[in-house]
C-alpha cells in the first residue's frame, strides 16, 4: 500500500460506458411507477424524462468545458474549489461522499436484492445487496484495469439487453395503454408542483451523464476524450430512458404500475407472461451490478482527491499499486451499507436528487465565472449554445430545487442538515495558518 500517483490508465471506451453505466442504474427501471402515481398522467412521465434529458445535455456540455480546461479527479470537488473557493469544494465533496455515491449505491444494492428476490424468491435481500457492495469494492479497488474490464464488460451486455427489451415492446406492446391511463389533463400534470419534484426523480437517474468528470485526472488524452464521452453517452442514454419509459406504459395498464417499485418487472410481464417477467428481472439485477460498480469506480477518486489536499485526510489517497483507493473505496461502500439498513428507497431517492441538483446546479453556473475570471485559460472545448444551454439547465434546476422546498421540507432538511455536517468537517480538516506574534 501506499499513497501512489494515479496513472492515465482509463481510455475513450472505458469513459463513454462509463458515463453510461453511471446513468442507467436504479432509476429509470424503479421511478417510473412512482412517477405515474403523483402525476397521473403516463404522457406526463414521458415528458418528464424528455425534459430531464435536455437538462442532462445541457448539463453535460458545460461539464464538458469545465473539465477539459481542468482535467484533474474529482468532479465537481476539484472544479469548485478552483472556480470558487476551497470551502465550496470541499462542501460538494461532501456531499458527494454521502448523498452523490453512498446513497445511490445503497438504492441500487436494495433494488438489485428486490429484482433478484422476483427471480428467485426467498433470498434473503438485505445480505444479497450487502454482497454485491462487498464485491464490486474489491474489484475496484484490487486492480484498475480489472475494474475497467467489469465496468466495459457489464455495461455493453446491460446496453445490449436493454436495446432487445425495447425492440421487443414496441414490437410487442399496446400504444393505446400509453394514452388510456391518464388520471388527470396532460397540462395541468406537467405544469404542476409535482411535477417539479418528479424531475428530481429522473434526475436521480440522469445523475451519472458527469462520470467521466471524477475520472479525468487518470483518462488518456482528456481534453479530447472526456467532452466526447459526457456528450455521446448523455444522449444515448436519454434516447434509452424515452423509449424504455414509452414501453413500460405500452406493456401494462397504469393502474398496475402506479407507485411499484419494481416497475419493469411488472412491464415484462404484461410482455411476455410471468417467465417473461423473472428473465427481465434477472437482466435488471444483472444490470444494476454494472451501476454499483461505477459508483465505486468513481465516487472514491473524489475523496482522494480531497485527501490529496488537505493533510488531514491524507489517509484517504492510499492504494495499492495499480489499483484503486483502497480506504476511500472501503468508507464509501461501508456508508452505503449502513444507509441500506437504515433508510428507505423513497427516502434514498428524494433525498439524493435534491442535493445533488443543487450541487451541479453550482457547477454549472461555473462556467459564467471561469470565463469572466480567467478568461486566457486554454479551453480546448467550449460548452455548445452557450450561454442558452447554460441558462436551461440552470432554470430547469432552480425549478426543481424550489418545488423540493416545497412539497418536501423534511427531505430538504435532511439535505441541508448534511452540507450544515459537512461545513463542520472542513472547519476541522483544514489547514491552519501560523499564527502572528
Amino acid at each position: 500500500m501506499e499513497h501512489a500517483i494515479p496513472e492515465r490508465r482509463i481510455g475513450p471506451w472505458t469513459a463513454a460506458l462509463l458515463v453510461v453505466a453511471s446513468m442507467v442504474g436504479t432509476g429509470v427501471f424503479t421511478t417510473g411507477g412512482l412517477l405515474v402515481r403523483d402525476l397521473g398522467s403516463p404522457v406526463a412521465v414521458l415528458v418528464a424524462w424528455v425534459v430531464g434529458g435536455v437538462a442532462a445535455l445541457c448539463g453535460a456540455l458545460a461539464y464538458a468545458e469545465l473539465v477539459a480546461a481542468l482535467p484533474d479527479n474529482g468532479g465537481e470537488y476539484q472544479l469548485l474549489a478552483r472556480i470558487y473557493h476551497p470551502f465550496a469544494g470541499f462542501l460538494v465533496g461532501w456531499a458527494t461522499f454521502v448523498v452523490g455515491f453512498a446513497a445511490p449505491v445503497a438504492a441500487s444494492a436494495l433494488a438489485f436484492s428486490a429484482y433478484l428476490d422476483a427471480v428467485m424468491p426467498g433470498i434473503p435481500r438485505v445480505p444479497a445487496g450487502l454482497a454485491l457492495v462487498a464485491v464490486t469494492a474489491i474489484v475496484h479497488a484490487v486492480r484498475v484495469s480489472h475494474g475497467s474490464g467489469f465496468q466495459n464488460v457489464f455495461t455493453a451486455a446491460k446496453v445490449a439487453l436493454i436495446v432487445g427489451f425495447v425492440g421487443l415492446g414496441f414490437a410487442a406492446g399496446e400504444p393505446s395503454l400509453v394514452l388510456q391511463g391518464a388520471t388527470r389533463p396532460l397540462g395541468s400534470a406537467i405544469f404542476s408542483s409535482a411535477f417539479a419534484v418528479g424531475l428530481i426523480y429522473v434526475s436521480f437517474a440522469y445523475s451519472g451523464w458527469n462520470a467521466a468528470a471524477y475520472v479525468a485526472g487518470e483518462m488518456r488524452e482528456p481534453a479530447r476524450n472526456v467532452p466526447r464521452a459526457l456528450l455521446l453517452g448523455t444522449f444515448a442514454v436519454t434516447a434509452l430512458y424515452v423509449s424504455l419509459n414509452y414501453v413500460f406504459f405500452a406493456a401494462a395498464p397504469a393502474a398496475r404500475l402506479s407507485g411499484v417499485v419494481e416497475v419493469a418487472s411488472v412491464a415484462s410481464t404484461g410482455l411476455l407472461g410471468d417467465l417473461g417477467g423473472r428473465v427481465t428481472s434477472a437482466i435488471i439485477a444483472l444490470g444494476l451490478v454494472s451501476f454499483v460498480g461505477a459508483m465505486t469506480m468513481t465516487g472514491p477518486r473524489v475523496y482522494e482527491a480531497m485527501g490529496r489536499t488537505y493533510p488531514r485526510l491524507r489517509w484517504l489517497t492510499v492504494r495499492r499499486i495499480g489499483g484503486g483507493p483502497v480506504v476511500a473505496i472501503a468508507l464509501q461502500s461501508g456508508l452505503a451499507a449502513v444507509m441500506m439498513l437504515t433508510a428507505s428507497f423513497d427516502a434514498l431517492l428524494t433525498y439524493t436528487g435534491f442535493v445533488l441538483t443543487l450541487g451541479s446546479a453550482v457547477t454549472v453556473a461555473g462556467v459564467f465565472v471561469l470565463r469572466a475570471r480567467e478568461p486566457g485559460l486554454v479551453r480546448p472545448y467550449r460548452a455548445l449554445w452557450h450561454p442558452v444551454t447554460t441558462l436551461v439547465y440552470l432554470a430547469l434546476a432552480v425549478w426543481m430545487v424550489i418545488a423540493s422546498v416545497l412539497e418536501r421540507p423534511a427531505v430538504v432538511l435532511a439535505g441541508l442538515g448534511t452540507l450544515a455536517l459537512g461545513a463542520l468537517v472542513y472547519l476541522l480538516v483544514r489547514p491552519r495558518s501560523p499564527r502572528k506574534r
